[in-house]
């Protein structure tokens, strides 16, 4: 298969450089070949970019808000800094508060803690375990699960019905992926957003996996609240962001208890302690922020802007095209989709092999080719076994005979990924399906592994 030259395009941005883009892994069948990373969709490499900015600053690092000394005082500016940053990247509104967490799974789980009592949520059975189960731990909360659509349209009139039959009219709150973690698939959020705001709800986007891949505007998409994660937009260190409208965050309790969300701490008349709480995005920041990673998130967000949204989704949208007409030569492939092969879609895509353990697919990819990728049900059990038909229990084991496909196997690349990588990706599947593995693979703790 050719695949164009994407850097000779004007229109296209090259790879962007990513930590570990040289690294050599050695190969089960002898030698050794450069790694092809293409698991973005758990976790992208750090851009080059963001390593370099964190490493200039480390030397700098003390702790923020609390110190008088030089160094508390640059780490505190660079951590305002980067919230200002993360805001600009997402184009918040001005009232809108960015807290810094630690994951997409922290994020909504705060704005669980923060939702009213009485409201009522709704999600759809497709969402990641993040957007899935936070809220059924409000014993005071009502959650509604939505079935799977089959379309966009049938997404927003799913919406609109479930808004429109609840009963008692009061707060309520629309979680939804902006693009899926398993098929990659772009979910109509604005649709979305305009249909809660309809009926007097609120919304807030997973864009875990949107934010590494497109250009999100909280004001142009009109969404309450985002959350995102730094190790999947190519800034490690474990840090993540919700950004939103500020009321239900100021009204509810701060999400940890400690220093650094409170203005003042008294004792009380009764022998306790009374807590004048900050209302700022600090309400939910208790303790020693982890700098490094806001720092690492706002530098991820930078480098992309720079780079040009546009180029880096043309680059993307190819590389698209060239995994997805090589899997489709292959009969015995089928990739997953819920709302159809011709809906817009970020790089993850979801496939199973005729004949072939999921499991055992991957491994050997990695083994005897040098290519990761992922395989299971991808924290989105639901959605994986809607895909696939049935409701898998175990991984089965390495090479039945009829191929145990209870698993799915997930490719996703992003900003980073060389031409190379895909190529290489699409070879290996005909070569493994045509030619079948050569390395023996035996089952241990329930995965696949070279013998």
């Amino acid at each position: 298969m050719s695949v164009p030259t994407l850097a000779a395009d004007r229109s296209v941005c090259p790879p962007l450089p990513v930590l570990g883009r040289d690294v050599r892994v050695p190969l089960v069948t002898g030698g050794e070949v450069t790694y092809a990373a293409l698991d973005y969709a758990a976790s992208a490499p750090a851009l080059q970019r963001v390593w370099d900015d964190v490493a200039a600053y480390a030397p700098y690092y003390g702790s923020v808000h609390r110190g008088a000394g030089y160094l508390s005082q640059l780490s505190t500016d660079l951590f305002e800094n980067s919230r200002a940053e993360v805001a600009a990247f997402l184009g918040c509104r001005p009232d809108d508060q960015v807290v810094f967490t630690r994951s997409t799974t922290d994020s909504l789980n705060l704005l669980a803690a923060a939702v009213p009592a009485g409201c009522r949520v709704f999600v759809f059975e497709t969402e990641h375990h993040a957007a899935l189960l936070p809220w059924e731990r409000r014993a005071d909360v009502t959650v509604t699960y939505l079935d799977a659509p089959r379309s966009p349209r049938e997404a927003v009139e799913t919406l609109e019905r479930a808004l429109a039959d609840r009963e008692p009219y009061g707060p309520a709150l629309v979680c939804v992926t902006a693009a899926s973690n398993v098929t990659g698939e772009l979910w109509p959020v604005r649709e979305l957003a305009a249909a809660a705001h309809a009926h007097g709800a609120r919304i807030v986007l997973d864009a875990a996996q949107l934010a590494p891949h497109h250009p999100v505007d909280v004001t142009e998409l009109d969404a309450d609240w985002i959350a995102f994660s730094g190790h999947k937009l190519y800034a490690p260190f474990g840090a993540g962001v919700l950004a939103g409208r500020p009321d239900w965050l100021q009204d509810a309790a701060p999400y940890l208890a400690g220093g650094g969300a409170t203005r003042q701490v008294t004792r009380d008349a009764a022998g306790g302690v009374a807590v004048d709480w900050h209302a700022t995005a600090a309400r939910h920041e208790a303790g020693s922020p982890n700098v490094i990673g806001a720092y690492a998130i706002a530098s991820a967000c930078k480098a992309l802007t720079e780079a040009g949204f546009e180029g880096l989704v043309e680059r993307e949208r190819r590389l698209i095209e060239t995994v997805r007409a090589g899997l489709a030569e292959v009969p015995e492939v089928r990739v997953l989709s819920l709302f159809g092969d011709d809906a817009p879609r970020v790089g993850v895509l979801a496939f199973t092999v005729d004949g072939w353990n999921s499991s055992h697919f991957a491994a050997a990819l990695s083994a005897e080719y040098g290519i990761g990728v992922r395989d299971g049900l991808f924290c989105a059990h639901p959605l994986v076994r809607l895909l696939l038909g049935g409701t898998p229990d175990a991984p089965g084991e390495c090479g039945a005979p009829d191929g145990g496909n209870l698993n799915a196997i997930r490719v996703s690349f992003g900003a980073g990924t060389p031409d190379e990588h895909v190529t290489r990706f699409v070879s290996a599947v005909r070569g493994l399906v045509r030619d079948g593995a050569r390395w023996s693979y035996r089952t241990v703790g329930g995965r696949c592994v070279p013998a």
